[in-house]
């Protein structure tokens, strides 16, 4: 059902390949010795098994990411669901999953629930993740989830406490996210946080990029009122995306907010539908958010025009700077300076180690899952950002939490 989770017109490269900026963004620790496993834990549990798999959303991220899961070598496709028949089959013959494990309308996931598979991807519109991961995890299924995990506060609190229950269930529960896997970021992030830029003063987070969902806008100008196109564009709509700064921009605000290891205060923002006609999603977002210890973190982002693009967060201290790009390079300068380097494919790379990171942890039987609380915090952050821009005025975190702003999916004329 998801077509392509940062950008819908992303060429989709082979795993290593190296993509541009323009590519990416235009088209948009080891664990220690074994461990015992008890008998509750999923079937293939054992490290020399494959973790079977099915896979819930089959548009061009689902596809991508599913044949970075095949070539892993540990995993084995066994179902998929989409709500439409044409991705599903599309999926299936790529990745070989039989007619009878193919699933379709909005309740087809369940089927997979229901079936013998140990693990779940979840790689559906966003504003299913919350229900879709639950359920998962009810339903005793590891969960490899795409980013961002949810559209609204609640949606956030029921992926966190999903994860908890993951922990207490002993099953994996991992968010994927990128940038927390290189090796630049990972040192980079540590130095600034033990002192190496002094006391942390502001920063700049940005989100840069022309136009995208082109197509989609076409699907909806060309079939107004239409329930599937709806769902087929659902980049373009608020509730299913989240918007994006939500959906996409969160690369950005999640490295801000991991640098400082902490939420928003407050947050004041405005934005706008600048240049895109089709559906209610906003193509630029301008915010300023305050950090715990007064640190202000300005924020931008586009998905217009032409020029410029980049993923980039910086963080300016007393004693140096921290330089991070999504497409470039990651260092720090100042005062202990560290050189870091240059990041050739980090869409790929991230994947294909999120990809192995979540067999490690299942196979070694390691249910900690710490990539739920900062993916969480990460998506309440924008959702603190999108409410002060949508409202034009300021808001508090607390005052956002405590709302717990509920978006609502239109899905009238869809089948279940």
């Amino acid at each position: 059902m998801r077509d392509d989770a940062d950008s819908p017109n992303r060429p989709q490269q082979p795993a290593g390949s190296t993509a541009s900026r323009r590519e990416f963004l235009a088209a948009a620790a080891a664990i220690g010795g074994p461990l015992l496993v008890s008998p509750r834990e999923a079937r293939g549990s054992q490290a020399s098994s494959r973790l079977t798999l099915g896979c819930i959303g089959c548009g061009g991220r689902g596809t991508w990411i599913a044949d970075l899961f095949q070539k892993h070598g540990g995993y084995e496709i066994r179902a998929a669901a989409d709500y439409f028949q044409d991705k599903v089959d599309a999926f299936g013959e790529k990745l070989g999953v039989p007619v009878d494990r193919r699933h379709t309308g909005l309740d087809g996931y369940r089927q997979i629930l229901d079936s013998d598979v140990d693990a779940v991807v979840i790689e559906s519109p966003p504003f299913f993740h919350p229900s879709q991961a639950r359920d998962a995890v009810e339903a005793g299924k590891h969960v490899y989830l795409a980013k961002p995990v949810a559209v609204d506060v609640p949606g956030c609190r029921t992926v966190e406490e999903s994860g908890r229950r993951a922990t207490e269930k002993g099953q994996c529960f991992l968010v994927d996210f990128q940038t927390r896997t290189d090796a630049f970021y990972r040192e980079a992030v540590k130095r600034a946080q033990y002192g190496d830029i002094g006391r942390i003063v502001c920063g700049e987070a940005t989100y840069i990029c022309g136009p995208t969902w082109g197509e989609q806008a076409q699907w909806l100008e060309e079939n107004p009122g239409d329930p599937e196109m709806r769902l087929r564009a659902w980049g373009l709509d608020r509730a299913l995306s989240g918007d994006v700064i939500t959906e996409q921009n969160i690369h950005a605000l999640d490295v801000a907010s991991w640098v400082l290891d902490a939420a928003p205060v407050k947050a004041a923002g405005t934005g706008g539908q600048k240049a895109r006609a089709a559906g209610n999603c906003w193509d630029t977002f301008s915010v300023s958010f305050t950090f715990p210890e007064d640190v202000l973190v300005t924020f931008c982002s586009k998905q217009l025009g032409a020029g410029w693009d980049d993923i980039c967060c910086r963080m300016y201290g007393t004693d140096g700077t921290l330089d991070t790009h999504y497409f470039g390079e990651v260092s720090i300068r100042g005062r202990l300076p560290y050189k870091g380097g240059k990041i050739p494919n980090l869409y790929g790379a991230g994947a294909e180690a999120n990809v192995a990171d979540f067999h490690e942890a299942v196979t070694r039987g390691d249910w900690s899952n710490p990539t739920v609380a900062p993916s969480v915090r990460s998506n309440l952050t924008t959702i603190v950002g999108r409410t002060a821009a949508w409202r034009g005025a300021e808001v508090t975190w607390d005052e956002v939490m405590n709302a717990s702003e509920v978006l609502e999916a239109d899905l009238s004329g869809l089948r279940s």
